[in-house]
């Protein structure tokens, strides 16, 4: 199969982790370019193609180009090959979309705003700003806690993976580099059962390796090391 286009993006980044997951999923060969942050992304030839300058961005065969990450991944599972990875009808997909949109605003937003503060990328750190977007964290895992507990798949639409579940992956994965220690961890075994399920699939793996999994929840700065 010849590749369906190129792919930019961080290696660690869980944008573009998510996107690799779901191309292998869908059994689609989809290229990396080199890829330095700060670098590739500031080089004329990138901005020639992507003016922004963000990650992750897409180019298929053709030269038709897609920005944001959720966007290409989504593009991805409509010319994929798993036929209900979207939803398996009208209703299903709904709620495909539904997850998503929980996972990336109730879960990402208050993860993302707590990276920017421990790594210094949203001004000054203040232990009483982390706190904020810690318990609005805390809030959407309690409730996402509860609904895997009514759902006996294990996934969170239908009865095998969709992308809302490889979506939450990206996010909850995130939460457990900063703000889940073991502890906090431990207080949502389904989440993390969730993840382990859905991570445990030999086609991507590889991508979300728990070796940065913090022992204890960062509350004080912190150098980044990706």
């Amino acid at each position: 199969m010849a590749p369906i286009g190129t792919l930019w993006g961080s290696p660690g980044q869980r944008q573009s982790k998510v996107i690799l997951s779901v191309a292998a999923i869908n059994g689609l060969d989809l290229q990396q370019a080199p890829f330095e942050f700060g670098v590739t992304n500031k080089s004329p030839e990138f901005l020639s193609k992507f003016p922004y300058g963000k990650i992750p961005v897409f180019e298929d065969s053709e030269g038709w180009k897609l920005t944001e990450g959720t966007t290409i991944a989504r593009y991805l599972s409509d010319i994929g090959g798993k036929s209900d990875f979207l939803g398996s009808n009208a209703k299903e997909t709904a709620l495909v979309d539904q997850w998503i949109h929980f996972a990336e605003h109730e879960i990402g937003a208050p993860v993302s705003g707590a990276l920017g503060l421990v790594y210094g990328f949203s001004g000054p750190f203040t232990r009483e700003a982390l706190d904020k977007q810690v318990e609005r964290l805390v809030r959407a895992l309690t409730y996402l806690e509860s609904y895997l507990a009514t759902r006996p798949s294990g996934y969170l639409v239908g009865n095998s993976v969709t992308l809302a579940d490889i979506v939450l992956v990206g996010v909850v994965h995130q939460a457990a580099i900063v703000s889940l220690g073991a502890a906090e961890r431990a207080q949502y075994t389904l989440i993390f059962a969730h993840l382990a399920k859905v991570t445990g699939d030999e086609r991507f793996k590889q991508y979300w390796s728990t070796e940065k999994f913090v022992e204890v929840a960062t509350t004080e700065p912190k150098t980044p090391d990706f």
